[in-house]
């Protein structure tokens, strides 16, 4: 039987994500613009609400396409407003409108959201080896430095915690406890 990290439920979905996912080092613009959105969507919610919402994000926000994303209108936000495969927040909504903006942006200056985010770690993920899920922070140093960047770029929803729990859905920081079989595996 393979030994998780104590967050995980018993949902396949779930199980995929973590043993999948979680952690391991994302460096494809489109895929880090995604989880800017579905972590800002979070906010105040587990992340299985979020995930189980994934596929109607997807849908919904035309592939994560960061132009297309950009380009929405008011009638688009009120068409997302109805639209129940999605948390139908009119402020995180329009956060992921905003985001993609501040994401164009951002490549534009850096060539890619991938240069710039992953400045924030130095470039490579951080391997950290938490005995317990209850010695795993929320904030880190990183974290702020990020959340402090972002916000002074435009982007919202992007607090510290928000850009911790960022940074460990794209493998710029791994924290599969020491009890987690994923915790020593080269991914």
């Amino acid at each position: 039987m393979t030994a998780r990290c104590a967050w995980v439920n018993e949902d396949p979905l779930y199980i995929d994500y973590h043993d999948h996912e979680w952690g391991v080092p994302e460096h494809e613009d489109r895929k880090l613009f995604e989880m800017l959105v579905l972590e800002g969507a979070q906010a105040g919610l587990s992340w299985y609400t979020v995930l189980k919402k994934r596929e109607g994000y997807r849908r919904a926000f035309d592939g994560f396409d960061p132009h297309k994303v950009a380009a929405y209108d008011e009638a688009k936000v009120e068409e997302l407003m109805a639209n129940d495969g999605i948390i139908r927040n009119r402020l995180k909504i329009q956060a992921a409108i905003t985001n993609a903006t501040c994401f164009l942006k951002v490549q534009e200056e850096f060539g890619s959201f991938d240069a710039y985010i992953w400045q924030f770690v130095g470039g490579a993920p951080i391997r950290n080896h938490w005995p317990t899920k209850s010695e795993v922070p929320v904030t880190t140093p990183q974290s702020d430095a990020m959340s402090k960047d972002l916000k002074k770029r435009g982007f919202k929803f992007v607090g510290s915690t928000i850009c911790y729990a960022y940074m460990q859905a794209c493998g710029m920081v791994d924290d599969h406890s020491l009890d987690c079989d994923f915790h020593s595996k080269v991914r």
